[in-house]
């Protein structure tokens, strides 16, 4: 269950992606089968060959991207997530919508 996010972020988000960028989102989050972790990224990019790079190049398995309606995504929880949202965060190889993390 998500909460904690703007109508506004999830829409610029949504843009960013089907432009053809890869964009993170952050959010708060619960999941009963991750109790220990509040926050999820969900990292986006319409072209999913470039999110398939994109994952690649930060350790992401090809088959843990979620093809959600014109939204392919990578979930990133705990470590893995505050790692790249640190990386990404001195790169510009991806937009970062908001920063709760």
């Amino acid at each position: 269950m998500a909460f904690g996010i703007k109508k506004e972020e999830l829409n610029l988000w949504k843009a960013v992606v089907a432009s053809g960028e890869v964009a993170l989102l952050t959010h708060y989050w619960y999941d009963e089968r991750f109790p220990q972790y509040n926050t999820v990224t969900k990292a986006g990019c319409s072209n999913r060959q470039k999110l398939i790079r994109w994952g690649k190049s930060h350790g992401l398995k090809e088959e843990w991207l979620h093809e959600r309606e014109c939204f392919p995504h990578f979930d990133l929880i705990g470590k893995q997530e505050e790692e790249i949202v640190q990386i990404e965060r001195k790169s510009n190889n991806a937009v970062l919508i908001n920063g709760i993390k």
